[in-house]
């Protein structure tokens, strides 16, 4: 296994990593809106907060060595799923290779995010 680690993302806030390659599989950690060069969380709607979040991911996926066309699987987090139309348009810029997907709605987030998400990609 190798542990993947990059200052272009915010660094971990519990004890994880920001992803693991294990064999040819990148496993990455929930990513919320954390600006990496402040380590606070971006202000402005779902929309403002899906873009950082989708930056983050690509950093780590970058770190990794793949791209957003390398992710088979993510998983999604709203704190309102009033959010979803809003949060999907920013996804679907992304993604655009439309990998398996499953969306939530949780009670909280840390830091009071309005949205994390997590993916798989293979190398």
């Amino acid at each position: 296994m190798l542990t993947i680690s990059t200052k272009n993302a915010p660094a971990a806030i519990g004890p994880y990593s920001q992803a693991i390659i294990a064999g040819n599989t990148v496993y990455a950690s929930g990513q919320i809106p954390i600006v990496p060069a402040t380590g606070e969380l971006v202000q402005g709607d779902i929309t403002v907060q899906a873009e950082q979040v989708m930056k983050n991911v690509g950093e780590i996926l970058k770190a990794a060595g793949v791209s957003y066309a390398n992710v088979v699987k993510t998983t999604c987090y709203l704190a309102d799923m009033k959010d979803f139309a809003a949060f999907n348009a920013v996804y679907e810029k992304y993604f655009t290779g439309k990998p398996a997907r499953s969306c939530v709605a949780v009670k909280d987030l840390p830091k009071g995010a309005l949205c994390e998400v997590e993916v798989i990609a293979v190398q």
